[in-house]
């Protein structure tokens, strides 16, 4: 069986073109299993940008270039091959958590709107 990279994975979510609902509720889902999966190496600060992100993806009027940004970092997210291996303890989300640092920081202002208060 032939590992995908992350390349190829995001070629099949990036078309050059919106995601479709079913897409971005697939994406969605694999996000919060993720999340639910690795609680306890994910400090609350994180799964509050990464809900964040999550709305910013579903939000109808946020363009699909910007949409396409938020893909690709929640690609890395859940995708178990990348720069250090999810396996490895407290190390392997490092590079996880940096691309949603990144991609936050990328949106700035924008993405505030977004953040769920009391959470």
């Amino acid at each position: 069986m032939k590992i995908k990279r992350e390349t190829e994975i995001l070629d099949e979510y990036y078309t050059g073109e919106e995601l479709s609902e079913l897409e971005t509720h697939v994406l969605a889902g694999r996000v919060d299993n993720k999340i639910t999966d690795n609680k306890r190496w994910l400090k609350k600060g994180i799964i509050k940008h990464l809900k964040a992100l999550k709305s910013y993806l579903f939000d109808k009027n946020v363009s699909w270039f910007r949409k396409s940004i938020v893909v690709a970092a929640l690609i890395y997210f859940i995708s178990p091959i990348d720069t250090m291996p999810d396996f490895t303890p407290f190390f392997g989300f490092l590079d996880d958590i940096g691309v949603i640092a990144w991609t936050v920081k990328f949106l700035g202002d924008e993405i505030k709107g977004y953040y769920i208060t009391g959470d």
